[in-house]
């Protein structure tokens, strides 16, 4: 009754099942202890046909009715004549870890491992085995169950795979990528919620070290190799033992931004900040911060995207020079003059002076000269009034050969002492160019109560060509006339 209990548990078991005699295996073990082998592994391993010599000699007694489903068979016999086909290629690796263990004197083994079917579809193995109690020294039968495990692995195989690729796109993004974790930041968040604050902004406006302390609870996990290139860092244990020099100055009012950000619950949000490279340069970046799903609830694992925009602000301030900038002189151009005019006129600050220039001789240097020669002169005296005039006072050229020094808040004798300091200047400069002086002629006037801007420019435009008449009635007239007439139009 117990064998035929025996025989339907095995028989029945959803699990496949062999009864296997090992035998001769053992005895071909002794012949191999008899030549002196004691490190069966390394002795296997150095002949792959030492491990089909034991493969061959294992018989099957017998197998569940799971074992010929599993490996598609029609019976014990139809399994047996194609044993070759079910266990080889990469199996063989892995059967000497089971062999090895057989030599060693244990009892129990198991491995995972791959079967092929006899029509030869892949199946992943988890094998197990044990010698059957009373063949302890003969190793005549051994129970073995492989179980498969394909769909097990497959998936596996396929984590492996998405996690390569994920890691891949991590590791060669073009972009700029963190892994932070912000764990510690949601304890101090909330650890000011329970205690009763709910302005986060006043609460950080009285306690700056707040800010200070969070930043420093950032931890960084993993960066990327564009990381290291934008930071310019050799290699990441370097930049992560220099992130004081990437993320200073003005960093903590944009992260100030970003735990508000946070504070409202928003977990993905992005923003412009400064960080610098330890070669020290300037990085203009946009960064993206999001929070990945699944760490909701404790911020232990953020991805930050940097992407750098240093070029775009480049050229974006460059456009804007070039909107309130003359390209030749260097000097604010026609259209902030009128800008900075209307300005004035708005606001009530008061005296406001302008000081009005304009070259002279220059129309003979371009034609005696060329227009090369004219453009020095103008360049260098954009040099001049660069040298001289700083914010609040603005200096702009208006006009082919004509300037403007505008001056808020500036008295008449303070704009006088702007004409000297630009006359000196001029001077100097004609040491340098003797071959070539600067002559101008210029006008200054102060704003008198009530009077508009455009009055105050007026009575210093009058005053700049009675001074150029002067001048041109020592050295001809034609001058003269034809900036008046052109002033006229």
């Amino acid at each position: 009754m117990s064998e035929t209990f025996d025989s339907d548990v095995f028989n029945l078991s959803p699990t496949a099942m062999w009864i296997e005699d090992f035998s001769e295996v053992r005895a071909l073990f002794d012949d191999w202890r008899a030549l002196g082998v004691t490190d069966i592994r390394a002795f296997l391993g150095e002949d792959q046909d030492r491990v089909a010599q034991c493969s061959s000699r294992i018989k099957v007694l017998s197998v569940n009715r799971k074992t010929l489903e599993l490996f598609e068979a029609a019976d014990v016999d139809h399994l047996r004549a194609n044993l070759s086909t079910i266990f080889r290629d990469d199996m063989l690796e892995t059967h000497v870890i089971e062999l090895a263990k057989l030599f060693d004197g244990e009892l129990v083994f198991e491995s995972t491992t791959s079967n092929y079917t006899i029509s030869g579809r892949r199946l992943d193995i988890q094998l197990r085995g044990a010698v059957m109690p009373g063949y302890e020294a003969s190793l005549g039968k051994l129970l073995l169950t492989t179980e498969d495990i394909t769909a097990l692995e497959d998936a596996r195989r396929a984590e492996a795979l998405q996690r390569g690729h994920a890691e891949g796109i991590f590791k060669h993004s073009p972009v700029s990528l963190w892994i932070e974790d912000f764990s510690r930041i949601k304890v101090l968040i909330e650890d000011i919620r329970e205690r009763g604050i709910s302005d986060l902004r006043t609460f950080m406006d009285v306690h700056p070290e707040f800010v200070r302390q969070c930043m420093s609870e950032i931890r960084v996990i993993d960066v990327n190799r564009a990381t290291l290139d934008l930071f310019c860092a050799a290699e990441q244990n370097e930049l992560l033992h220099r992130l004081n020099e990437v993320f200073r100055d003005d960093m903590e009012k944009p992260f100030r931004e970003q735990l508000m950000e946070l504070w409202n619950g928003n977990l993905h949000h992005h923003r412009e900040v400064v960080n610098y490279a330890l070669d020290g340069t300037v990085r203009h970046i946009l960064l993206h911060f999001s929070v990945y799903p699944g760490h909701e609830l404790d911020w232990s694992r953020v991805q930050v995207a940097l992407t750098d925009i240093t070029a775009r602000k480049k050229a974006e301030a460059y456009l804007e020079y070039l909107g309130k900038h003359d390209v030749l002189t260097k000097l604010y151009n026609r259209a902030f003059y009128a800008e900075e005019v209307n300005r004035l006129e708005r606001k009530s600050l008061r005296p406001v002076s302008a000081i009005m220039f304009d070259l002279n001789g220059l129309k003979e240097a371009n034609d005696q000269l060329g227009h090369d020669a004219g453009d020095a002169l103008l360049r260098r005296f954009g040099e001049i009034l660069n040298g001289a005039v700083s914010q609040p006072n603005h200096a702009c050229r208006i006009g082919g050969d004509e300037f403007a020094v505008l001056m808020p808040g500036a008295d008449a004798k303070a704009a006088a002492t702007m004409a000297d300091t630009i006359n000196e200047l001029l001077k100097i400069n004609n040491q340098f160019y003797s071959s070539a002086p600067l002559r101008m002629s210029f006008g200054i006037a102060t704003s008198e109560s009530g009077e508009t801007v455009e009055g105050v420019i007026r009575r210093a435009d009058a005053q700049m060509y009675e001074r150029k008449r002067e001048y041109y009635a020592a050295h001809g007239a034609a001058e003269v006339r034809r900036k008046r007439n052109i002033h006229i139009l």
